[in-house]
């Protein structure tokens, strides 16, 4: 936080030397021309800067031209705070522009990923590319600015070249490599290190940005000296989509990547596959990525279903680390917890980034917290205002059980008949009437029939079935009851049939009752009732039923145990259990419990059994074997009648129960999933929302502070910025939300707001240098690239400490490098260049000071790229961060070679060190 603060009070004293210092060389030309030789007049018109204003595009000359000592200072104090306030203004209107990017760079799609055992599920992927969003729409949006006012001078000025906007991008380039890089290196903690992880898009994306450096000059110096043709700014303009292709290919690994030897390791803290080429060395991890699959635990996994399994993990993860965290927390405080947990945890795209950066430096606050709150407030809401529930007007009429069982010793059998919903004060009645099933009325049980009466007030009403019972053993027999002629009276008086004029009430499922009959002249047979049971992990205790039926005489003892199949016991997946169920004389069911883990896995599919052996009866004179001798004829029948009592196993004696996953928790972890999408997050719905932001001062703040999300009170800094840049918060609201066209209707109107505030901008780094005497090339470098840069430096400063990885840091800047020669200066150039062609001329471009800054910072970015890959070796660990002296060492290394760079390039401007 110290240096954060230090950082733009440095800046601005380091800036304030080097235009005080080239002022002061400066006044010493002119002087010196004033006293010397006719012959220096020639050098000293290209050479010095002008005090001679031109017509911008927009803004026009401020009359009279020559003021006084006094008048030129306040020209110069308006110029400079117009200029810092239009900075603030491109910052803003940027910010919409990113939040666009990033809901369109955010939009998914299903797809099917099949599993090994052939199982098929449906997920939703990003439909575009990490690495080919960076280098287009991501860098298009952070470099807008510079790429406009290349495009925008010189259509503006007639197609006729100018200075300011090549020369802002270079010195953008420039200050991005190597100030930007520097604070990132600077403000990891010590002793931590961050590290590239897409290594081969960043080799890539690096050879790209000095190769446009190299590919400027030889056009400016080697090919056709001072004229650019068409050819080369067509070339140029078309390297933009071949460095995307390269950048997407290796970041795929397509082509020759697929020809390379491969072997696979486990990374132990992350227990996932890890790739690598070849014979790397020990310790280096490229990105785990392969040509289309892995293999995982054996079976082949998508790419898509990698990444995507993934996900689940580290949002399972977090649940869990919260719940042990906070066990007095609800689920619903655990999720919004998690929620902004995985927010400010996750790797966040360069957009978000710049959008975090600009709100926290306008006042608008930390957009993470803001969001986390929002949450917060409408969960509170739900659970404080819950709609009622819709009045039932018409009454249910039911059985409640549908399901009845009684011994054929019971006598009779009780029956409910239940009325649901609406007015209970009118009488009801129902007719019911017994049917046969596979038990026969008269045989097995009274046939009957009758009608049941609800009187005023009463919701349930019983009646009674009687069963006959006999000495034959028998299967276990059903019958049942149906409910028909159904009527509602306003009166006490029965009603005749069809004299209600309109029903308010209605048999509903069920309306019949199925009564199963149990034989007692059996011991029984026991079996579950089923084959197979699945149950959640999350059940805690599961009930088993083990039911006795076609007799239950007698008391049986029935033992039991678990087996483990792929679920393990022991408290891994289940609890080991075993044991004895006795069944006492007309007992028919008993419940067996047993102890299921829940180890909060995504998907889980594992299975158990339990498994019943061989009951015995308590009373043995039933079983006990009769003496070696001969039986009477009575005696074999007894022994006969005694075998068929015997108790034995039923049909299902082993029960398969499966364990799968928590529904609960699945739909938890789906759902934080889908709300960990970063545009919801920087989008908007609508203006109402846009015009409430704008108007709204929030604190900002570190994300790391806590783990709730609770947002501060703003501070006097953050009231002060929001003041000054309310007039431009409230004038871009009127830009159309990002809900709309999934973001494209805010990316169009916000391009073309950026591009006039980037005219004026030109215009006003124009006459701000020739009111002070100038150069436009000294100017584009010193002011108007580090204003552009700002908002990045803070994007890129938060990246390289909340990201575990350095690539949104470091990969985006090398980048961004390359996409501002082929688009900013390939675009403007090609149509220059066609412009004159149908003219019949050539497009003259002027390679000195152009062509000295781009060799000059050629050099200076292959050194910085060489240390940043040097800092990859063991002993240092990573591109960013490190032993504090190494650190500090790169730090002053980086500033230092940025300083030369704009000593050097100003001292060539003004001839004093000889260029090209």
């Amino acid at each position: 936080m110290a240096w954060l603060s230090l950082q733009p009070l440095t800046s601005a004293f380091l800036h304030f030397g080097l235009v005080t210092f080239v002022l002061f060389l400066h006044g010493l030309q002119v002087d010196a021309g004033l006293t010397g030789d006719s012959t220096s007049s020639v050098q000293n018109s290209s050479c010095s800067g002008s005090f001679d204003c031109k017509e911008g595009v927009i803004l026009p000359i401020w009359y009279p031209e020559n003021p006084s000592l006094g008048d030129k200072i306040a020209r110069v104090i308006v110029y400079f705070v117009a200029l810092i306030y239009m900075f603030l203004g491109v910052s803003i209107i940027a910010d919409r522009f990113m939040a666009s990017i990033e809901v369109i760079t955010s939009q998914e799609k299903e797809i099917t990923i099949k599993k090994p055992n052939g199982e098929t599920t449906t997920t939703t992927i990003r439909i575009w590319n990490e690495t080919v969003s960076n280098l287009t729409l991501m860098a298009l949006g952070s470099s807008a600015p510079e790429i406009l006012l290349s495009l925008i001078e010189v259509c503006g000025h007639g197609f006729i070249a100018g200075d300011l906007g090549p020369s802002t991008i270079v010195g953008s380039a420039a200050f991005n490599m190597f100030i930007i890089i520097a604070i990132c290196v600077y403000v990891i903690p010590d002793g931590e290190t961050r590290k590239i992880k897409h290594l081969r898009v960043f080799f890539v994306t690096a050879a790209w940005s000095i190769f446009a450096y190299i590919w400027l000059y030889m056009i400016l110096a080697v090919f056709s000296p001072g004229v650019v043709q068409v050819w080369e700014g067509l070339l140029t303009l078309f390297f933009f989509p071949l460095c995307v292709l390269l950048a997407w290919i290796a970041d795929r690994r397509l082509l020759f990547y697929k020809y390379m030897h491969k072997k696979y390791r486990t990374d132990k803290h992350r227990g996932i596959i890890i790739e690598s080429e070849g014979d790397h060395p020990k310790g280096i991890e490229m990105d785990g990525k392969m040509m289309n699959s892995h293999f995982l635990d054996g079976n082949l996994v998508t790419v898509e279903g990698k990444e995507v399994d993934e996900s689940r993990k580290e949002m399972i993860r977090i649940l869990k680390d919260l719940k042990q965290k906070h066990p007095e927390k609800d689920l619903d405080q655990l999720v919004e917890m998690a929620n902004y947990y995985a927010l400010s945890h996750q790797q966040k795209s360069r957009a978000f980034y710049r959008i975090q950066a600009t709100r926290m430096m306008t006042g608008a606050g930390n957009i993470l917290k803001k969001h986390a709150a929002e949450q917060a407030k409408k969960s509170t809401s739900l659970h404080e205002v819950r709609p009622d529930e819709p009045e039932e007007f018409i009454s249910k009429i039911y059985f409640d059980p549908c399901s009845y069982q009684c011994l054929e010793n019971c006598g009779a059998v009780l029956l409910t008949v239940v009325r649901k919903g609406g007015d209970v004060s009118k009488t009801i009645y129902v007719d019911y009437k017994t049917e046969d099933g596979s038990a026969n009325a008269g045989a097995d049980y009274e046939f009957t029939e009758g009608t049941v009466v609800l009187k005023s007030g009463e919701t349930q009403k019983e009646f009674s079935v009687g069963i006959i019972d006999d000495d034959i053993f028998e299967e276990d027999e059903h019958f049942f009851v149906r409910l028909s002629n159904l009527r509602v009276i306003e009166s006490e008086e029965p009603p005749e049939l069809g004299n209600s004029p309109y029903p308010k009430a209605i048999l509903a499922s069920p309306c019949v009752a199925t009564v199963t009959i149990l034989d007692d002249d059996h011991a029984g047979i026991f079996t579950f009732e089923c084959d197979v049971i699945h149950v959640s992990e999350s059940i805690g205790v599961m009930e088993v039923k083990v039911l006795r039926t076609s007799g239950a005489r007698g008391t049986v003892i029935v033992p039991f145990r678990t087996v483990e199949g792929t679920a393990k016991g022991g408290g891994e997946d289940f609890e080991d259990t075993y044991g004895e169920l006795e069944f006492k004389n007309d007992e028919t069911v008993k419940t067996v419990h047993i102890k299921v883990i829940d180890d909060e896995e995504y998907e889980k599919n594992k299975n158990f059994f339990i498994e019943l052996m061989s009951p015995r009866m308590v009373d043995m004179s039933l079983q006990k074997e009769v003496a070696e001798r001969k039986l009477t004829v009575e005696e074999e029948e007894a022994k006969r009648i005694a075998e068929m009592g015997k108790p034995i196993l039923g049909e299902h004696p082993k029960l398969e129960v499966i364990i799968e996953e928590s529904y609960e928790f699945k739909s938890t972890v789906d759902k934080l999933i889908k709300k960990t999408n970063l545009a919801l997050v920087v989008g908007t719905h609508s203006w109402r929302d846009q015009f409430m932001e704008a108007i709204t001062v929030s604190a900002a703040g570190d994300e790391d502070e806590d783990e709730s999300g609770e947002e501060r009170l703003p501070s006097c800094f953050d009231y002060v910025m929001h003041f000054l840049t309310v007039f431009w918060k409230v004038l871009f609201a009127c830009v159309p939300p990002t809900e709309y066209c999934n973001g494209w209707a805010c990316f169009v109107v916000s391009i073309l707001i950026i591009g006039m505030l980037t005219a004026v901008i030109g215009d006003l780094a124009s006459h701000f240098g020739c009111t002070i005497g100038l150069k436009d090339s000294v100017t584009a470098v010193v002011f108007v690239a580090f204003g552009t840069s700002v908002p990045d430096t803070f994007a890129s400063k938060a990246a390289a400490i909340q990201d575990v990885y350095a690539d949104a840091s470091i990969s985006n800047v090398t980048g961004s490098n390359a996409v501002n020669v082929f688009l900013g200066i390939g675009l403007a150039w090609s149509v220059a260049a066609i412009y004159w062609a149908s003219q019949g001329q050539e497009f003259q471009v002027s390679a000195g000071t152009l062509a000295f800054s781009v060799t000059l910072f050629t050099i200076f970015a292959f050194i910085c790229i060489s240390v940043l890959l040097y800092r990859r070796r063991p002993h240092l660990g990573g591109e960013l961060g490190g032993p504090r002296g190494c650190k500090l060492a790169t730090t002053l290394l980086f500033v230092s070679l940025w300083l030369l760079y704009i000593l050097f390039a100003t001292l060539e401007a003004y001839c004093y060190i000889k260029g090209f």
